[in-house]
């Protein structure tokens, strides 16, 4: 309804070409659907800018380049400053965010040194949080999972005598995630905790002190903070722990075809980037070694 509401304005209003306005129609409707298939009933009214930068997080992910990004990113700008004018909505969610740079930059990640000194176990505490929150960010680095994958786990998903979680991805595809003795470990010391000094409130495996399920709001705040103790990036992200698992799988010999797979990439060239990013480095440890570079 508000959509077309909208596109009526366009037509009528701005006089915009025909195509300007299909363009505008399937971009909302895109944005729609991918809302729709988030946890939690969502709508216009309470879409966030989290839910904003995730969504353009998935268009990375699927290999769209900074000019499509940026071309769905401005109709949604548009569509709020109409809904906000019209009193549609309470605010503007768009507000303040910024689409992608055209030639789109190399992943950032960390070092394998920083992800030691992150994950030691010496320089957390022992409450309730710190066992959490040590338990997501490794959980993030030793599967490459998105951000609404981990904020959707339930405990059902974690198959420990296999030793892989299963997680609903893009479009509700499911895939099945190996991971290692240490995950497993450090799973089942979180879990014994939060049973000793948390009553559940939901079938989730991360949850907040109350019991409930977290938000991706929170675990970019659990992330945010804690990879601010060992690094210097400018963005510190759940993706960039994404970038980081993908990053240390191909320096480690992995099958690009293999890691593709797991990341769940639709589209080999999305997972191709993470290729120059280890030529990059590559390239750098050279001219700093040889002696004729």
């Amino acid at each position: 309804m508000m959509i077309n509401e909208f596109l009526n304005y366009l037509k009528f209003e701005r006089n915009r070409s025909d195509l300007t306005i299909k363009n505008y129609g399937e971009d909302l409707r895109a944005f729609k659907e991918f809302y729709g298939n988030l946890e939690g009933c969502h709508s216009w009214k309470s879409v966030d800018s989290d839910i904003i930068r995730d969504w353009m997080e998935s268009m990375m992910d699927k290999g769209n380049n900074a000019t499509s990004i940026n071309r769905r990113l401005s109709a949604l700008r548009s569509f709020y400053r109409f809904a906000l004018a019209r009193k549609l909505v309470d605010k503007d969610p768009v507000h303040g965010v910024t689409g992608p740079k055209k030639g789109r930059p190399l992943p950032q990640f960390l070092k394998e040194n920083e992800m030691d000194r992150l994950l030691d176990a010496g320089s957390w505490m022992e409450g309730f949080e710190d066992v959490r929150d040590r338990t997501i960010i490794m959980t993030f680095y030793e599967t490459g999972i998105r951000l609404s994958e981990l904020t959707g786990l339930d405990d059902s998903m974690v198959d420990f005598s296999n030793r892989q979680l299963k997680v609903t991805g893009k479009r509700n595809k499911q895939r099945v995630i190996p991971f290692g003795e240490e995950l497993l470990a450090t799973l089942r010391d979180y879990m014994k905790c939060r049973g000793k000094e948390v009553i559940l409130q939901s079938e989730a495996l991360f949850v907040t002190a109350k019991g409930q399920r977290m938000t991706s709001s929170q675990v970019r705040e659990t992330v945010r903070k804690n990879l601010s103790k060992v690094c210097t990036l400018k963005k510190k992200t759940p993706h960039v722990l994404r970038h980081t698992f993908a990053t240390a799988m191909l320096n480690n010999k992995a099958g690009i075809e293999s890691v593709k797979k797991l990341l769940g990439h639709e589209s080999l060239s999305t997972t191709e980037i993470y290729t120059h990013t280890t030529f990059e480095q590559l390239k750098r440890e050279y001219y700093s070694a040889h002696p004729r570079a």
